[in-house]
């Protein structure tokens, strides 16, 4: 089944998405969760999502995070083509993906309004938040974390990241809204980061989840860890 949200107020969309998988998490336990990137989206990958399960997790929960992004500025002809497959294999398992006993989030703030009103038809439910961003933050989006990682303040981040973690912030929520800023300053430039250091920093993050998964260090203390090496 296909929850759908979207909207052009970045930070809230992510933070209620966020936000509606840890409620999804604590009234179901046994749930697998998983984070994808637009970089780990290929039909192998979505086919596995749609189709996984086993004895003591019947359901997964999947968040598919802005697999519609924006082509990155300063970067190669092949980065950009990635974008359209990513894009272009969701749409074509889009009917798999709705018809799954899976939880699938997709996350996909300013989605052009054709794709939106394609995937609400077949998403079970859609959340829609067009709130001006000049608007509070809702808790969720923590600007201090990604200010920090956006100027580079390592000690400021580690900061951040530990007061996140105490507060009770998912570690794959602090880490997804990591790697969002990343491709973010990738796309749009930035004086702190080079082109090539904030594609580093995007490849950096999804290492560090993939480690973490496979049984190397602690999520929490990856972030960290990371948090003082930029």
């Amino acid at each position: 089944m296909l929850y759908l949200f979207h909207g052009s107020d970045v930070a809230k969309v992510r933070a209620k998405a966020f936000a509606w998988v840890e409620a999804a998490r604590r009234k179901e336990p046994n749930l697998t969760y998983v984070r994808m990137a637009k970089e780990d989206i290929s039909e192998a990958a979505l086919d596995e999502v749609a189709q996984s399960g086993n004895l003591f997790a019947k359901r997964t929960l999947t968040l598919i995070d802005d697999p519609f992004a924006g082509a990155r500025k300063g970067v190669g002809n092949e980065d950009k083509e990635e974008e359209g497959v990513s894009g272009s294999v969701i749409e074509e398992k889009l009917e798999l993906l709705a018809g799954s006993e899976n939880v699938i989030i997709l996350l996909a703030p300013k989605l052009t309004a054709p794709k939106a009103k394609k995937f609400a038809a077949a998403s079970k439910t859609v959340y829609t938040v067009d709130t001006p961003v000049s608007h509070a933050y809702s808790r969720g989006f923590n600007s201090g974390l990604v200010n920090a990682l956006a100027f580079r303040k390592a000690d400021t981040l580690w900061l951040e990241v530990v007061r996140a973690l105490r507060t009770g912030d998912a570690p794959e929520m602090i880490h997804g809204l990591l790697h969002w800023k990343a491709r973010d300053i990738l796309e749009k430039g930035s004086k702190v980061w080079s082109a090539a250091e904030a594609r580093e920093l995007s490849l950096q993050l999804i290492r560090l989840l993939q480690e973490s998964r496979r049984g190397g260090l602690p999520l929490p203390e990856s972030l960290e860890q990371f948090a003082l090496s930029i």
